[in-house]
């Protein structure tokens, strides 16, 4: 994946007490979720606590987090939030490699500015994400 993380923002909580356990509930349906998807494996956590499941693309993500937001029951409650680090994956001359993390991949998926602010864009429109840091380069 391109982008560096996604997180659940539990807007919809009236305290504290009450994001951590939305936070802690839609945690472990991703976790099932993923487990059903991908296997056991792949709900290994990395050093920020964070799944990272072998996934191609970045709307996968997205789907994954949804889906679990939506089994926890907390549709419109939770919003998404991403940290892109463009920065990560900027090759100059306003463009943007989705596939940087591929030794030698063919440039296919090299964007302009432009193109990657139509794509926050789309996922702005299909997921309910408030918050993108770092979407470009700094």
């Amino acid at each position: 994946l391109a982008m560096q993380e996604f997180m659940i923002l539990p807007t919809g909580a009236s305290s504290f007490t009450e994001a951590m356990r939305m936070g802690s509930e839609v945690y472990h349906h991703l976790k099932s979720v993923i487990k059903g998807r991908f296997g056991l494996d792949a709900t290994a956590v990395g050093d920020e606590g964070g799944f990272a499941p072998n996934i191609l693309n970045n709307k996968d993500a997205l789907n994954l987090i949804q889906e679990a937001i939506e089994k926890a029951g907390y549709t419109g409650k939770i919003e998404i939030g991403m940290d892109v680090a463009a920065s990560e994956f900027y090759k100059g001359a306003n463009t943007y490699d989705l596939d940087f993390k591929t030794r030698n991949n063919d440039g296919s998926q090299k964007i302009s500015g432009d193109q990657l602010r139509d794509l926050y864009m789309e996922f702005c429109n299909e997921f309910p994400i408030t918050s993108i840091e770092d979407p470009f380069d700094q």
